[in-house]
């Protein structure tokens, strides 16, 4: 009797030791499949939008940096077309010389001969209406600012600034990064 009880535990062992090393059965794989599957979508789709953002921060400071040259080649630009391009002797709209009148409203924008020829721009308001895409062949402007697309406004804006109109131009540069934020920065010019 001692001999079978001994045998009856040890192949009860045997039995729970054989168990033990058969491993998953291929349900369990399929569950296991499907959960890690599911899990790993949840945590893309977090991870995404996340990663985009962060580069459009760094797109958006390079965008600033692009429009800050921008704006700082149109301000070094006479203010007007009558004006003196050297700067303040001789100026647009001044009431004693009744004979040279600022540029019309309407007719704010590059002069005939200088369209479509940046470096012809000889004042502020040539910049108006000026639309560029960067691209990577331009040697001007380094490859980092592939696709970024530039828009330039000028108008009439004197009375911002407290003055008459005319005197004062409101240069407004709209940089839209390759992943589409548009951010605009805006400057005055006065007739100084």
């Amino acid at each position: 009797m001692r001999f079978s009880s001994r045998y009856k535990r040890d192949k009860r062992l045997l039995q729970l030791k054989h168990k033990a090393q058969h491993g998953f059965t291929l349900i369990e794989l399929i569950i296991g499949i499907v959960l890690l599957t599911i899990s790993l979508s949840i945590v893309s789709t977090l991870i995404a939008p996340a990663e985009e953002k962060s580069a459009d921060i760094v797109l958006q400071i390079k965008a600033s940096e692009l429009a800050q040259s921008l704006m700082n080649d149109i301000t070094s630009r006479a203010f007007d077309d009558n004006s003196d391009k050297s700067g303040g002797r001789v100026r647009c709209g001044e009431p004693n010389i009744a004979t040279n009148p600022c540029t019309d409203s309407t007719k704010l924008g590059p002069e005939a001969g200088e369209e479509g020829d940046r470096n012809k721009f000889d004042d502020v308001d040539d910049f108006n209406g000026f639309n560029e895409r960067v691209n990577s062949t331009d040697d001007a402007i380094d490859t980092g600012y592939n696709q970024f697309l530039i828009n330039v406004e000028v108008i009439y804006a004197g009375e911002d600034l407290g003055i008459d109109n005319t005197q004062a131009k409101r240069i407004t540069v709209t940089v839209t990064t390759p992943l589409g934020t548009a951010i605009a920065f805006t400057s005055h010019k006065a007739n100084f």
